[in-house]
């Protein structure tokens, strides 16, 4: 889920409710629902900030 969204998000550069609309939650209580927008931005936001902490600044 996360792949297809970032990839919406970086590619089709859709809202987060648009992804939302667009993902479908597999496993779970909430299985075959779509997940809310803010649950959407939550998974992207942890997933830039382990990108940016895991990859080092170059140095000039």
């Amino acid at each position: 889920m996360l792949a297809t969204a970032l990839g919406l998000r970086d590619d089709e550069r859709l809202s987060l409710r648009e992804i939302a609309s667009r993902l479908v939650i597999r496993t779970g209580k909430k299985r075959g629902q779509h997940p809310a927008p803010a649950t959407v931005m939550r998974m992207l936001r942890e997933h830039d900030e382990q990108t940016a902490t895991a990859t080092p600044e170059p140095t000039a």
